[in-house]
């Protein structure tokens, strides 16, 4: 499996616990059951294969981590979705905006450009382009923003 696609699962993640109240945790445990993975893999190719140890490790730490820095991390979104309130913005864009914010900020591993062209790419499977604009751009004013001072945007080893 690729990280793409492990990113992509991670969003589809960050969608299911945001339209729930359970814990993320509760979630995962259940999404990851190997006989529960398989119904998945039945309705949709991108759960053709399930995650080696490396895939489910990155996954599950980018899905807990989006849980843990959620506020920090709806608060960037609202500041640089001009006019915009979480709760008006899709769900799905959400769970995009989410994830990407998260890699940049709180995942040493991924490169930024990395974190916010799959980003991108990926809404361009679920959005319209209009979504996918606004995406994008938010995401370009956060790193403009957020790593202006630094006289360049930053880029992670």
């Amino acid at each position: 499996m690729k990280r793409t696609t492990a990113r992509e699962i991670a969003v589809q993640l960050g969608f299911f616990a945001s339209a729930s109240e359970r814990p993320v945790s509760e979630i995962i445990e259940e999404f990851f059951d190997e006989e529960y993975y398989a119904t998945l893999a039945a309705e949709d190719e991108l759960f053709a294969e399930f995650p080696d140890d490396k895939q489910k490790a990155y996954i599950v730490r980018l899905t807990n981590l989006v849980e843990d820095y959620r506020i920090q991390i709806d608060k960037y979104i609202e500041k640089y979705s001009t006019g915009w309130k979480v709760s008006r913005i899709s769900k799905t864009a959400i769970a995009v905006l989410r994830c990407a914010i998260c890699e940049i900020l709180y995942m040493d591993d991924i490169p930024n450009s990395a974190a916010i062209n799959e980003a991108v790419e990926l809404s361009k499977g679920y959005d319209e382009p209009e979504t996918v604009a606004f995406i994008n751009g938010v995401l370009g004013g956060f790193m403009r923003g957020e790593f202006a001072e630094c006289g360049e945007l930053p880029e992670k080893e």
